[in-house]
């Protein structure tokens, strides 16, 4: 039986109660699953894998010196989301995603929060993300983050956490659709049994919101998808993302400010744009206001932007929300501007600007994970349970050399997904990045997301960079 000598061990698994075991709403597939063998199996996973490659489905990692382009990772087991985890998911996300608007049109204006000494001037005036041009800023409909993807874990208990907030140009919703798509093509019965909600219509969500963002006047609104370049590490899911909604892919190259309007030159002429989805960081954007040698942006985009006369999906600034230190205080700020107490639960958090919390963190090394404040994709951190005594003692001089610029957490005992390694199945830990997408008056979370698989026995590294892979999310209806 394929599944069953399949252990959870102490971990909590999320198809699996005990050995043998699998949960009710899970037990559908597993049951299917028991008529298949392991041979039958890895031919699934072979097949689905030559689909992703032949989609063209890949990530760039820029320290890899073999190669530029890689495939990305795809386990066949999929992860299952009950209806009722994913309904308390939706609502944590949603407050979440109000109070995180709220905060970034606070500081960029009046800044009460700072004021009323609910979070350190200094901490946001320190973070890299924290815009200056960016103040007295009001981006239409007063939203600021339109497309966030947070990251999610569940620990040993089955408790749910959230790990980071991404909202300056959150990647990964292209291998959640490509991902749907093969499994669909692979389990067909599967996906005829069991009540797994679509996915596929993201794409069209995402145009309306980005839409919506729009003067009424406007009979014809253009949208466009700016891009760094085909060398970034997220480019197929640039040019996948406007395929899918149908609207022009542009480098900074492409786009001219031109009689006051942002314009696209096109072989026709020139077109003016009226809304931008950014995916490049806000400091190549516009050399005039940034960074001076960035050849990525639109000289004079910020300007235009500020008169109202271009949209840009996110809006600039947003990324000190993503400051790992900001994070810590975001429960405060669910109290403070919704007067309601969180949802979702942060992972407990030192800050090690902290004089206490720095000491018990340089005492605990060997017991924490310590990351940096403003590192993505697995850099900038230590998971101090698998570390040597030379990382930790390296970690302890960086920390000392710029306490502001870290945070440690306990380790987490990450929940696990069965996954084929090799000829058999084994637990691999994961977590779970859900999309939401802003409007102003309504917030829609995805059903689903970006499950990330830590492939190398015992990780709980996540990320493409550093080994990992994806699964399928299934979110099953009530």
């Amino acid at each position: 039986m394929l599944l069953g000598n399949y252990d959870p061990e102490s971990f909590y698994d999320e198809l699996f109660l005990d050995k043998g075991k699998p949960r009710s709403h899970a037990a559908p597939l597993a049951n299917w699953m028991q008529n298949l063998s392991v041979e039958q199996l890895k031919q699934h996973q072979e097949t689905a894998q030559i689909a992703l490659f032949k989609m063209g489905v890949t990530f760039n990692v820029y320290s890899d010196n073999q190669g530029v382009e890689k495939i990305f990772p795809f386990d066949i087991i999929p992860r299952i989301v009950s209806a009722e985890d994913w309904e308390h998911l939706e609502k944590g996300l949603k407050q979440r995603i109000r109070a995180l608007n709220l905060f970034l049109g606070d500081i960029y204006n009046e800044q009460l929060i700072i004021k009323d000494g609910k979070i350190p001037a200094d901490i946001i005036y320190s973070a890299t993300g924290f815009l200056k041009p960016c103040l007295e800023m009001k981006p239409p409909a007063g939203v600021w983050c339109h497309i966030t993807g947070t990251d999610l874990v569940r620990d040993r208990d089955g408790h749910w956490f959230v790990l980071e907030d991404n909202l300056r140009v959150p990647s990964g919703i292209s291998y959640v659709l490509e991902n749907r798509r093969v499994m669909k093509s692979t389990f067909p019965e599967v996906f005829q049994t069991m009540r797994i909600q679509p996915v596929d219509d993201y794409p069209s969500h995402l145009l309306e919101t980005l839409l919506n963002l729009t003067p009424p006047h406007l009979p014809e609104p253009t949208v466009v998808v700016l891009t760094p370049g085909t060398y970034n590490s997220a480019y197929f899911e640039h040019s996948f993302i406007a395929q899918q909604m149908g609207v022009e892919l542009v480098e900074g190259r492409d786009l001219a400010i031109v009689d006051g309007y942002l314009q696209m030159k096109t072989t026709k002429g020139l077109r003016r744009v009226d809304v931008i989805y950014r995916r490049v960081d806000d400091d190549f954007l516009d050399p005039q206001v940034f960074r001076s040698d960035s050849l990525l942006g639109v000289p004079g985009l910020m300007e235009v932007y500020r008169q109202g006369r271009v949209a840009l999906a996110n809006a600039p600034g947003t990324g000190v929300s993503d400051d790992k230190v900001v994070y810590a205080y975001v429960p405060e700020m669910i109290r403070y501007y919704l007067g309601e107490e969180p949802i979702l639960s942060n992972v407990p958090t030192y800050l090690c600007w902290q004089d206490k919390d720095r000491e018990y963190v340089l005492q605990n090394l060997d017991k924490l994970v310590v990351k940096a404040a403003n590192e993505s994709g697995g850099y900038g951190m230590l998971v101090g349970v698998n570390s040597t005594q030379a990382e930790r003692e390296d970690f302890a001089q960086r920390i000392k050399a710029n306490p502001r610029n870290y945070i440690a957490q306990p380790t987490l005992s990450l929940s696990r997904v069965p996954t084929l390694i090799e000829d058999q199945i084994e637990g691999r830990h994961v977590d779970l990045r859900p999309y939401i997408l802003h409007r102003g008056e309504e917030i829609y979370v995805h059903p689903g997301g970006l499950t990330r698989v830590a492939l190398r026995k015992g990780s709980l590294v996540v990320n493409s960079s550093q080994g990992g892979g994806s699964k399928d999310t299934w979110v099953l209806r009530q």
